[in-house]
């Protein structure tokens, strides 16, 4: 492959899954270290197991590649200070990272129970918080240790869905991925003055999460793999808050929320004369209620 990311230490969150495997396989074909955590979990977050992290780890280093593996619960601030404390302990440096660890509790909204909801949020959404927190104060305090600051850009990775644009079925899943968008503009923008840029990736795979959904076993995840290791090199410096759809052969910029129409009443407004605006004026429903 390349030396395009020689040097650097990535960690891949959930890196004994599909997803995971193949951008840990990628980064290291391009030259880095990689560190490997994962929980090990079912799809339905039932369960640990080291075997994934390891299978992982132990092919890269079958290639001649260089790379740890790491067990333990993404969610957890103490494990993430741990796993951050260990691989500087083994490389000295983490140049970027990216979360796949992920979980799936599908149900109608209407029969999801409490913990449904609560363990997809949670894996999901406290699981990118507790990894980029504590990755955010290492680069802040580093940053601020080294003169000049740091010496090139580091990149933080968040994994969104197509389901954070609304899915039958996944109003946990869901509202975890959206939330994740949330979270990488305003991790971005705070950010950016420690030299930390923060993207998500939007990628539709075939893997064990869209079994039986998608098919189309040629949207692999082996296609969206370079798509991060392109992210977390230094060519992609002063790429930050984006959010970047990858599929099959194809990769996008998906648009920023904006504001569509804006209508202004000068006098304020009444409700009577606010559902013919919403219809006439903004464009919502079709009028004939």
């Amino acid at each position: 492959m390349t030396n395009l990311l020689d040097g650097n230490v990535y960690v891949v969150a959930g890196g004994g899954g599909d997803l995971g495997r193949a951008t840990a396989e990628e980064l290291a074909a391009n030259g880095a270290t990689v560190v490997v955590t994962d929980l090990g979990t079912s799809l339905a977050g039932e369960g640990t197991a080291e075997d994934p992290a390891a299978t992982t780890a132990e092919a890269i280093e079958a290639d001649g590649g260089e790379a740890m593996a790491h067990v333990g619960d993404i969610t957890s601030l103490e494990y993430t200070e741990t796993l951050i404390e260990d691989t500087l302990e083994a490389y000295g440096r983490i140049d970027g990272a990216v979360n796949y660890a992920g979980i799936l509790r599908d149900s109608y909204l209407t029969n999801m129970t409490g913990e449904e909801w609560d363990a997809v949020i949670h894996v999901h959404l406290r699981g990118h918080f507790s990894l980029l927190r504590n990755l955010a104060r290492h680069w802040r305090d580093r940053d601020e240790e080294t003169e000049g600051g740091l010496a090139s850009e580091r990149s933080f990775v968040s994994v969104t869905s197509p389901s954070a644009l609304g899915n039958v079925g996944q109003a946990n899943y869901g509202a975890a991925k959206a939330g994740i968008l949330g979270l990488t503009r305003t991790a971005a923008r705070e950010l950016a003055a420690s030299n930390v840029r923060v993207n998500a990736l939007l990628p539709i795979a075939y893997t064990r999460m869209t079994e039986g959904l998608l098919d189309d076993e040629s949207k692999s995840a082996e296609k969206i793999a370079p798509v991060v290791a392109a992210l977390m090199s230094d060519d992609a410096a002063g790429i930050t808050g984006r959010t970047i759809r990858a599929v099959g052969d194809s990769v996008s910029v998906l648009s920023e929320p904006e504001i569509e129409r804006t209508a202004i009443n000068e006098n304020g407004w009444t409700v009577d004369r606010l559902t013919s605006v919403f219809h006439d004026e903004l464009g919502l429903g079709d009028g004939s209620g």
